[in-house]
């Protein structure tokens, strides 16, 4: 599954991010993230796997529901 801007936007505001936060957490630029949430340009795959992973690490989960298009969700925690 490719990251998209939508997804990348809800994500950040799953978790109260401002793109600063996800630039640095991903090791990129403000306007790389600004540029593709915004359709101006597509990163590279590993700049965009960065960004995934930290998404990822903070707990989010990327889904595909059924024939709604890609969403994003917060993990449940896991009982311990």
């Amino acid at each position: 599954m490719s990251l998209t801007p939508a997804q990348s936007r809800a994500a950040r505001g799953l978790l109260d991010w401002p793109q600063m936060q996800l630039a640095r957490l991903s090791n990129l630029s403000e306007s790389t993230i600004r540029d593709f949430e915004k359709g101006r340009r597509v990163p590279s795959a590993n700049n965009l796997a960065a960004v995934q992973r930290a998404f990822e690490e903070a707990g989010v989960e990327f889904i595909s529901q059924n024939g709604g298009g890609p969403g994003v969700r917060l993990k449940e925690p896991t009982n311990v």
